[in-house]
């Protein structure tokens, strides 16, 4: 019977610090996370986390306030219901008591 052997081949390389090393040389871990872009943390030669660079979430662009759009919201929202005393016309009459 054959035997088939997989090996693993990790094609970035990775940059092995203590949580010691992490704490008291900062700075050298950041350029070797910009330089390797993964860190492996040990605890007593064991891996317990990867530090990896920040990517911020990619967010879609709003759209600009339509005026229109939100008047045409506002009517179907509504439905010819009475919408009630304005926010201003609140504040107007707790003002005046």
């Amino acid at each position: 019977m054959p035997r088939h052997v997989v090996k693993h081949v990790n094609v970035m390389a990775m940059r092995t610090m203590t949580v010691r090393d992490i704490r008291l040389k900062w700075p050298e871990a950041e350029r070797a996370l910009a330089r390797e872009g993964e860190i492996v943390v040990t605890r007593d030669s064991k891996p317990v986390a990867r530090i990896l660079p920040y990517e911020a979430p990619k967010r879609a662009r709003r759209a600009r306030f339509d005026p229109a759009a939100q008047g045409r919201w506002l009517a179907r929202f509504w439905r010819g219901r009475d919408p009630g005393p304005s926010t201003d016309e609140w504040l107007r009459r707790d003002r005046e008591a």
